[in-house]
């Protein structure tokens, strides 16, 4: 600021300074948040498979390593087969097996020259993989006629088919919509690898299958979700869902609604799902249509377009303690930052206690709670009111503190119900999916290819989440759906109705 505009009262000038102190702090945070997230570790949001693939590369340069180890005694090739018999575990039972025998050609004693008799055996499993193999149903329909009358003809009826007219089982059509969802393989790489085997398939006759197949599994996708509505507790998250935008000549943003209920955690009976819903904005007025008819706990993270859910009156909403958690994480991870460090105790210490309680009975976990997290969550609220007085309100620190004040219902709601959990992590590793999906395949191409992205999504990973192979869960759906079955027993075919009935609850 030039000498001559400075002002002569000596508090004024004070008071100005203060204020380019402070802003010139905030901008310092900007900077150093925009440093770590540029070129820091980003361990708040770099995801698993990420890391994993880090691993491999460590593991694959010790393999190798090893295998160049030509030096190796005997006794320490068979030290190290032993290693790898007792981690690898047991093959499982089901997989056919095929047994190879390695005899000897001479069955005569070479010292005395009789004859040798077997007196046991050494037996060895190794797995083996038959590349996916196509095969060719052909299904004859004999004619039959009367040589007497010679009035018609009897012929049983075709079987039905999910594709009228066109190539593809059930089977066929199922591994597509796997290999797209489920593992994240774009239609065109899909034709690729088929292509590689001698079937010539176009992306356009893959996306008719997936349309077609879509379009058929709507109605479980509308049974699921009000399923889950029924729940006295849902988990609620959206992400981003680009969509081609032909009239403009580029994409536009969508969103991909996600609401899931697990009930593990607390020992429930009812099986975990998730369900996705495509809407083409992220207005309040979204999930306000798509949860008609819930009552009970919403778990979210901040956003506020769930307030108003709640101001009708059937919905509370209990927030995330992981998102206060990632406001203070931010700051005291870039450098020295004594606030922030501890408030971050203070969260650690409330999720030390639900790691002790978790797979417990709700009630078990609610005595637990009041007993244990209500003196924490009695000595944190004025802790940070404290605090906030004490720094610049316009601090990113200050916006952390007043993200949790300001929230503070919905937080600690946990503590008198057992049901509810301390964050929305369970919704947010449902979003996962989603972005590899959105990362491979870039875009929806239209506002119905991400409503079949949301349809077939939903029953894949709720098929994950209870232990369901999806694609024998979308083979045998598939196949009841072309052969009329009825819309009244619909439960029957919803992802859960299809678990073993050991599955366990997640501890």
């Amino acid at each position: 600021m030039p000498s001559d505009v400075l002002p002569d009262d000596p508090e004024t000038l004070k008071a100005m300074l203060l204020a380019e102190r402070m802003q010139n702090e905030r901008l310092r945070q900007i900077i150093k948040e925009m440093q770590r997230h540029r070129f820091g570790r980003r361990a708040e949001t770099l995801p698993e498979d990420q890391m994993l693939l880090g691993l491999e590369d460590v593991e694959q340069t010790v393999a190798g390593d090893e295998a160049a180890a030509d030096q190796m005694t005997p006794a320490e090739r068979t030290a190290r087969a032993e290693r790898r018999r007792s981690n690898r575990g047991s093959l499982p039972a089901h997989l056919p097996r095929i047994e190879i025998v390695v005899g000897i050609d001479d069955k005569t004693c070479p010292c005395c020259q009789g004859e040798l008799h077997r007196i046991g055996e050494d037996k060895s499993e190794r797995l083996d993989i038959v590349p996916a193999q196509f095969r060719v149903l052909v299904t004859r329909r004999p004619k039959y006629a009367c040589r007497k009358c010679e009035d018609g003809v009897l012929q049983a009826p075709a079987p039905a088919r999910l594709i009228e007219g066109g190539l593809p089982t059930e089977a066929t059509v199922a591994q597509v919509l796997v290999s797209k969802y489920a593992d994240h393989l774009p239609l065109y790489r899909q034709a690729q690898i088929y292509a590689r085997h001698g079937i010539n398939l176009d992306r356009s006759t893959l996306a008719d299958w997936v349309g077609r197949a879509a379009w058929h599994l709507r109605p479980l996708h509308e049974r699921l979700l009000t399923k889950l509505k029924g729940a006295v507790r849902l988990f609620a998250d959206e992400t981003t869902a680009p969509v081609l935008d032909p009239g403009r000549g580029r994409t536009k943003t969508g969103q991909l609604w996600a609401y899931a209920a697990d009930d593990r955690p607390w020992g429930g009976s009812d099986p975990p799902g998730v369900a996705y819903v495509y809407a083409p904005d992220r207005k309040a007025e979204r999930p306000i249509a798509h949860l008609e008819g819930f009552k009970g706990i919403l778990q979210v993270d901040g956003y506020a377009g769930y307030r108003k859910l709640a101001d009708r009156g059937d919905v509370r909403l209990a927030f995330c303690w992981s998102h206060v958690r990632r406001g203070f994480y931010e700051l005291a991870t870039p450098g020295p930052s004594p606030i922030a460090s501890e408030a971050l105790e203070h969260v650690a210490a409330l999720y030390a206690v639900e790691k002790d309680i978790r797979g417990r009975h709700a009630d078990e976990r609610r005595t637990a709670r009041q007993q244990r997290s209500r003196p924490l969550i009695d000595a944190l609220e004025p802790w940070l009111r404290a605090k906030l007085g004490l720094i610049s309100q316009k601090s990113k620190l200050a916006n952390a503190i007043r993200y949790a004040l300001s929230r503070w219902e919905g937080l600690t709601r946990f503590i008198d119900n057992g049901r509810i959990e301390l964050d929305n992590n369970t919704v947010e590793r449902s979003i996962r999916p989603i972005a590899l999906n959105r990362k491979n395949a870039l875009f929806a191409g239209s506002d119905g290819g991400a409503q079949h992205w949301a349809t077939i999504a939903s029953l894949i990973e709720t098929c994950k989440l209870n232990d369901v192979d999806p694609l024998a869960y979308l083979t045998d759906v598939l196949t009841r759906i072309v052969n009329g079955h009825p819309n009244s027993d619909i439960d029957q075919l919803l992802p859960w109705s299809y678990r073993q009935p050991d599955l366990k609850a997640v501890a």
